[in-house]
């Protein structure tokens, strides 16, 4: 089980766009990928099709590899623990020991 999941807020610790901060967009669990709003830009160089007419080049998110990014709790970086509570197993953040949800 990954502790990182889609829509959690996410800051870069190691690579060219380390300390940007962003929201998880996918989380591929395969590879142990995710996609982060925002960091690691690649230009993309795509041919006319029928949803984009024009064709040219974008710039797209890529994904970066899971453990070169750090959960952001309350503004500082922690790591995750899991805790079970009531039957159910919880992530929680081992600086400040609060359930994240």
């Amino acid at each position: 089980m990954l502790k990182i999941k889609k829509g959690d807020t996410v800051r870069v610790i190691a690579g060219k766009d380390k300390d940007k901060e962003g929201k998880v967009i996918s989380v591929d669990k395969k590879n142990h990928k995710v996609l982060v709003d925002g960091v690691n830009k690649v230009t993309k160089h795509t041919k006319p099709s029928m949803m984009n007419q024009q064709g040219g080049i974008i710039q797209k998110e890529a994904p970066i590899d899971i453990s070169n990014v750090m959960y952001l709790h309350k503004g500082q970086v922690t790591r995750i623990g899991f805790k079970i509570e009531d039957g159910k197993k919880v992530r929680v953040a081992k600086k400040t020991g609060e359930v994240i949800d």
